[in-house]
């Protein structure tokens, strides 16, 4: 994993490597590094080690997920603002299954960094109304429910949340 600001130093080398390409009429080789600039700058937005614990929690191997989000060793200073959030979410996401303390630390500090599609943010916010719901604090679940109901456009969530409000009635 490279640091942040060294993709965007070699994203800049293969552009100006592209266009010298250019000026020595070597245009296909020119085409080819301004097309490989893509790469870098694609990873300096969507960091390689999260896309890689998302595919394994994807397969729900979480003991996989887990060992490529301890590789990141400073979050803060090698992690976009964007890629904190899904840092602190996929840590939400694994630890919700055993600490319910930390699982919340984890999705309220990625909602405060933000995620880029609804769909996490409705997730994250969803786990979070559990969570409260599991522990008496009724008016704040069904704010999350609220919210999370909102986020959902395609209606993903729908039975999920529809059985988070039953179970909230109960209480």
């Amino acid at each position: 994993m490279f640091h942040k600001n060294i993709k965007l130093v070699l994203a800049a080398v293969l552009i100006a490597l592209g266009i010298w390409q250019f000026t020595e009429n070597n245009i296909g080789n020119g085409i080819f590094l301004i097309l490989l600039t893509f790469f870098p700058i694609f990873l300096y937005f969507k960091n390689e080690i999260i896309l890689l614990a998302f595919l394994k929690l994807r397969k729900q191997d979480f003991e996989g997920a887990k060992r490529w989000l301890d590789k990141i060793k400073n979050p803060e200073g090698v992690l976009v603002k964007k890629q904190q959030g899904y840092y602190n979410y996929l840590h939400g996401l694994m630890v919700s299954q055993t600490n319910l303390n930390q699982a919340e630390k984890f999705f309220k500090k990625a909602i405060e960094l933000g995620l880029s599609m609804d769909m996490d943010l409705a997730v994250a916010k969803l786990n979070l109304a559990g969570i409260a719901m599991s522990r008496r604090r009724k008016i704040e679940a069904t704010n999350l429910l609220n919210e999370a109901n909102k986020l959902d456009k395609q209606n993903m969530l729908k039975e999920q949340i529809t059985m988070m409000k039953q179970q909230l009635k109960k209480i």
